[in-house]
Order: C-alpha cells, then structure tokens, then sequence
C-alpha cells in the first residue's frame, strides 16, 4: 500500500511542477508580449522541426513546430538569449516569416523527442495538402466499402498515436473524401468521442469515432493549413485550403463553429470533377431537354432554376455555361463564393465587407459588356429588378431563387417587389429541381412492387398527359439497392436531376400580367405536357435509375 501511495504522490508533485512552468511561461509571455502555447496541445511536424537541427534546437531552447510555405511557428523559452537570437536571424534571412510563442521547457523537452521520429506521408505548403497519385490509387484500390475505410482509421487512428499520426490521419480523412466522392466532411465532438461523417451523394454515413486527443491536435493542423487562427476557440472562423493531387487539385472550404463539447469541422470538398457533367446527362426528361437547349440558344431573357441548397443548381447553371460558351460571347458570373473554377468565363464574387453585394455587382458586370450573365441567386427587390432589366435588353441571364417548385417563381418575385409587366416578358423558363441518388448498376434487383407501391405509383402515372407512353399495371416493375464493392456497399452510386419547368409563352405571359396565385400558374400550365417532379421521379424509378424509397426521401408522391 506505501509503494502505491508513494507513486500518487510522485504523480501528484509531477502534476504540480508541470503547471509551476506552464505558469511560469504565462507569465513571461505576458513580459516580452508574445503569444504563450502549451505544445503539448499542438501538432509537432516533423517537416517543421528538422529545419533547425537538432543541436542548435536544443542550443537554443526553441523548435519550429509547424511550416506553412514560408510561415514557421516557433516555439521559444525566451527570446533573450543569444542562440536563440541567432537561429531566429537566421531564418529570417532564410526568407521564413516567423511567428513566435512563449512556451515552457518541458514542452519543449517533449518535442525535441520527435527528431527520433522519421516523417511519414504527407507534405504540405502554404495551404496545400499533397496527395501523391500512387498514394491516392492505393487507397482507392484497398478501401471499397465504408467498413474497410472504417478499418484503416482503427489502424492508425486510436488514442496512443504520436503527432507526426496526425498528418496521416488527415491525409486518409481527404484521401477517402476523394475516393468515395464526398461532398462533405463532417467532425463533430460528441460527450466522449468526436464523430467523423462524410456525405455521400447528399445522405449522411458515419466512418468513424476519433479520440479527444487525436482530435485537438487534428484540429489545430485543420486551423493552421485553412489559414485559421489557432487562439480562437468561442467563435466562428471559415478558411479554405487545396489537396493537390497528380492530375486536378480539389479546393476544400473549412467552417469551424464552438459547440458544447468542442469546435466542430465542416469540411466542403469542391471537387470541379463534381460539376463537370454535361448538359445531356443533367437528368432531364427527353421533351424537357429540348426545350431548355432552345431557351438557351436565346439571345436574351431569363432562365431561373430553383431548388433548396444542395438541390443541383449550380451543377446546373453550370452545365448551361458550358454549353453556351463560344469563343465569340462575354459570359461573366457573380458568385457568392466562387466555388469551382471554369475555363473561359469571367468569374467574380461578392464581397459584403466593402459593400459589394449581388445588386452592385451586377450593376458593375452590365458595364464589362458581357453576352450571358449568371447571378448566383437573387436574394432581394435590387438583384431581381436589375436581372430581369438585363434579361430585357439583349443579355442572356441564368440565376436561381429559392422556392419549392417552378410555379412559386412568378409569386416568389412578386413578393419581392417586382413588377408583373417586367417579369413576363423577361423570363424565359422557370424550372424546379432536386436530386436524387442512382441506384447502383452493378448490384441492383428487380423487383414486383407491392399493393402499397402499386397505389402510390398509380396515382402519379394517372396524372401524367394521356399522350405519354406509360407502363400497364401488370407489367410494372421497380428497382431496388442492394451494395457491393462498386458502390461502397452502399447500393447508390452517383445522383442525377428530377425537374420540372414553367415555360413563359403567350398565354402564360398574360395570365403573369394578373399576379396569378401557384395554383392558377400551374393550372395554366397544364397544356404544355411538361412533367412534374413527382411524375419525371416515378418514371425515372420505372427506369431503374433509382428506387421508390429513395424518390419519397427527397419529395412527396
């Protein structure tokens, strides 16, 4: 029993000193009026720290624990001794920018350890993270379901792993976010445990359950390379940084908010192979395809698509500008942000610290002499009365608003204050849209559907025209997911549109003039045989192409 409560104590008097020299080095932060840090908190590169040798490191009671391009972080007992002084000339002459931290030397004793450790994966600059091409098909061709993904953080991720683990960790987060096409990456603290989720194809999985420790030093190598500030921890901070790998890089937007247990991470991974579908394979029903090529042949009016966020619309637009771009038209944008980058358009982004917002910025494009402008989406009276001007006098505008379906645009604009005699005459064509997962090709059943299904899949196939071409009854059949290695053992691979659309003709104009309710729009436009999402969802399930279950997940039948 002595032995034992001689070693509490010892515990007890180390715990003690330990806290006697972070205190110490608080207070002379506050002397020489530098930041203090406790490293023991903090990511220790290994890139980082053999830029000084580990002779003159420990010479002169500093370390550089992290390398930005050519930012370093140093770490410094004092900034007083001559040494110290000299190393820290010196890479200023090196062409470093250097910031500096007060820190105690027992945190400086922990990581002069790591010059035993041998740099492992990932090397990163100035915002950069590099992902070697080998590397990235390895992991591709190792982790074909979310299980295997799932056992490779077990591999490396537990609560034991040293500091030079935390770029590997991160490397296999972004590696995985690529290679399952993820659209987000999300790490939420949790009472016990942080929880790592990727959204794929618009639903979110669980991947896995991070330990604390792991999770405060991967979030200050988040905060670092996102161009973030480490000492804020009760407020909201949002950066960005790239994964460059052989043949594209992928920009990755980073959102970080304090929460109960933590800071939580959102991640956005905008990669441009995500928005470079083609307008033929938007998803479209083939009447409806038709029509939009047309409208977009147009030299002037107005093609408005709606949908809520994460619906396709700037997939969309996106895939519009690419077909209308020639090399004899202006097309310029404005963005809020700019999240993917195209080839031979002007792009440009609000700015609502100096007063540049969607309304301005229009204003400011309308002077570049542009043929085809998009507006990210209109928000506001300004915005929408200065677009429609433009749709009026000889531009061709592409934007987006928010309403559930085609029909509520007319009244949604109303609402906003414009007048019916400018809206009927500038718009084109108004659409709604959504997303819906595919099922995947590789694994998917046929099956009979039950009476329940039957009944629901009726009653949309009633309301179709009697000129469409639909399936009897008795010869209906539906597809549903079952997983395998293609799709991640998921059993979806990959979404595609459902839409619908309003086309501004003759008739439709007039009854615009009358401030019509959504009902009487719709009712109007009944004659122009143009499918509902509801009806282009059913017989896209009819197809195949997805499952009943996953049509009534994103609308109502």
């Amino acid at each position: 029993m002595v032995f034992f409560k001689d070693k509490e104590r010892e515990e007890q008097v180390d715990e003690i000193r330990k806290k006697e020299a972070e205190d110490l080095a608080m207070i002379l932060s506050q002397r020489y009026s530098l930041p203090y840090l406790d490293l023991s908190r903090m990511t220790v590169e290994i890139d980082a720290i053999k830029i000084v040798p580990e002779k003159d490191a420990l010479e002169g009671k500093l370390v550089v624990f992290q390398k930005t391009g050519k930012k370093l972080q140093v770490a410094i007992e004092s900034p007083n001794p001559e040494k110290t002084k000299f190393i820290i000339e010196n890479l200023r002459k090196q062409g470093y920018a250097l910031s500096l931290y007060i820190v105690s030397e027992e945190s400086l004793k922990r990581a002069w350890k790591l010059y035993k450790e041998v740099p492992e994966y990932v090397e990163t600059t100035a915002g950069i993270i590099e992902v070697s091409q080998d590397k990235l098909e390895k992991f591709i061709q190792e982790t074909n379901t979310i299980e295997e993904l799932q056992g490779l953080f077990a591999s490396v991720a537990d609560a034991s792993s040293s500091n030079r683990k935390i770029s590997e960790i991160l490397e296999i987060i972004l590696a995985g976010a690529i290679s399952f096409d993820a659209s987000d990456i999300h790490l939420e603290p949790q009472e016990e445990k942080v929880r790592l989720r990727f959204r794929l194809d618009g639903v979110l999985h669980d991947i896995y359950e991070i330990e604390y420790k792991i999770y405060n030093l991967l979030l200050s190598r988040v905060k670092l390379i996102s161009g973030l500030k480490l000492n804020v921890k009760d407020g909201p901070q949002d950066g960005r940084f790239s994964i460059k790998t052989h043949n594209t890089d992928v920009e990755v937007r980073a959102s970080v908010i304090p929460g109960a247990y933590g800071e939580s991470i959102v991640l956005r991974v905008l990669n441009p192979k995500s928005i470079a579908v083609d307008f033929s394979q938007l998803g479209m029903e083939e009447k409806l395809q038709r029509i939009v090529a047309g409208e977009l042949e147009k030299p002037n009016g107005m093609i408005l698509t709606t949908g809520p966020t994460g619906s396709g619309k700037t997939t969309t637009l996106y895939a519009f500008l690419s077909k209308v771009k020639t090399s004899s038209s202006k097309i310029v944008t404005l963005e809020d942000p700019i999240e993917y980058h195209l080839k031979g358009i002007v792009q440009t982004q609000i700015k609502k610290s100096a007063h540049y917002d969607f309304a301005d910025g229009l204003r400011s494009i309308l002077r570049q002499d542009p043929d085809i402008i998009m507006v990210g989406e209109i928000r506001d009276f300004e915005t929408a009365d200065t677009a429609l001007n433009a749709a009026l006098t000889g531009h061709l505008v592409l934007s987006t608003l928010h309403t559930n379906h085609a029909a509520g645009t007319i009244p949604r604009l109303i609402d906003l204050g414009v007048n019916p005699n400018i809206i009927a005459p500038a718009i084109n064509i108004a659409m709604a849209q959504r997303l819906v997962r595919k099922l995947c090709n590789d694994c998917k059943t046929k099956h009979t559907p039950n009476e329940e299904e039957i009944t629901k899949i009726e009653k949309v196939l009633n309301s179709i025209p009697p000129n469409r071409e639909k399936p009897a009854k008795e010869k209906i059949m539906i597809w549903k997911p079952t997983g395998c290695n293609k799709c991640n053992g998921i059993g979806y691979k990959g979404r595609i549109g459902i839409y619908e659309a309003i086309l501004i003709e003759d008739k439709m104009e007039k009854l615009i003039l009358n401030s019509p309710s959504e009902t009487a729009i719709l009712e109007g436009a009944k004659e122009q045989d143009i499918l509902n999402m509801s009806q282009d969802g059913i017989m896209k399930v009819l197809s195949g192409i997805t499952s009943l279950e996953e049509l009534e997940r994103v609308i109502s039948i």
